[in-house]
């Protein structure tokens, strides 16, 4: 029977929702007042799927998809992001450059992005800001990786972390800073995986447990930066605005937040999998699942608010 004559469901508010599709070979369209994607599989009745926009925060198009203008409008009524990656959920156009179509919505808020802007034009303020994004990510950190992980991280590495933010006096420096805390981190976990590792984006020769361990670390970036598009868009923050990463880069806030989840939530995942010999999909689906757990929508929203506000 058609839904067409159907009240559509009200909209999941973004921060809750439960669903993050990851799609390869496959074509999105509406249908009957729906979002379906139809596989290629021979079996008609497995042939099409539901996807339930009002209950989804975003959708990563892999390769060999496609998507219709009725299917992308339908989404954006209901506020979801869709992103277009390359094979496995690493992005198409470079090694950390996200490709996000965010709905078009006059009714974002504008609070939080003129807040931003202020202090954004002031250097010190955005230094600060610079801070405590570092800040936040070793808090995430600590909190969280007593219950993902089979180890806690080392009291002297993030005191040593912290004490070389409180030192740094421009974002050079903090950049400099955070490369070697997250070399230090990326060796605590390749130990303990017993694996040679060597941070290398779009790995495709070496060792088979380095390669497996950069790749699945490239496809959980690309959901880390999916959810931070998400938090951004929901607050009306555009994405040019960094406070860390290189001002002219496309995206470049997306970065910013999505390192805050990056170290927990993805690297101990990553390396698990590549250690246990697992499937991109389960990867994936661990991540997400521990995504929706812990909430990453309900910890980066309040967080950017707050900054927002900390320095006008």
């Amino acid at each position: 029977m058609s839904m067409g004559n159907q009240r559509r469901p009200q909209a999941v508010m973004l921060s809750k929702r439960a669903n993050v599709f990851y799609l390869e070979h496959v074509r999105v369209l509406q249908k009957d007042d729906r979002v379906v994607y139809m596989t290629q599989s021979s079996n008609p009745v497995e042939q099409i799927v539901n996807i339930p926009d009002k209950n989804t925060a975003f959708i990563l198009l892999g390769k060999g998809s496609s998507i219709t203008d009725a299917a992308v409008r339908m989404l954006a009524e209901s506020n979801v992001i869709i992103g277009f990656t390359g094979s496995g959920g690493s992005p198409m156009h470079g090694i950390v450059d996200p490709v996000f179509i965010t709905p078009q919505d006059e009714y974002r808020p504008t609070e939080y992005m003129q807040n931003w802007v202020r202090f954004w034009l002031d250097e010190d303020a955005r230094l600060s800001a610079a801070k405590d994004f570092l800040r936040y990510r070793i808090e995430l950190s600590q909190a969280f990786y007593p219950k993902i992980s089979e180890f806690e991280l080392p009291g002297a590495l993030t005191d040593d972390f912290s004490f070389a933010i409180d030192k740094c006096a421009n974002v050079t420096e903090l950049l400099t800073a955070e490369a070697r805390y997250a070399k230090q981190l990326y060796a605590l976990h390749a130990n303990a995986s017993a694996i040679k590792f060597s941070r290398t984006p779009g790995e495709v020769s070496g060792d088979e447990k380095n390669r497996r361990a950069n790749s699945f670390l490239d496809h959980g970036n690309y959901i880390a930066y999916g959810y931070a598009a998400a938090a951004l868009h929901v607050l009306g923050i555009n994405y040019a605005f960094p406070v860390l990463h290189g001002k002219t880069r496309r995206g470049a806030l997306v970065f910013d937040v999505a390192d805050l989840v990056k170290d927990w939530l993805i690297m101990p995942a990553a390396f698990d999998a590549a250690r246990r010999k697992v499937k991109d999909q389960a990867f994936r689906a661990t991540v997400i699942e521990r995504a929706i757990q812990y909430e990453v929508l309900d910890i980066l929203i309040p967080f950017l608010k707050s900054v927002s506000s900390k320095y006008i």
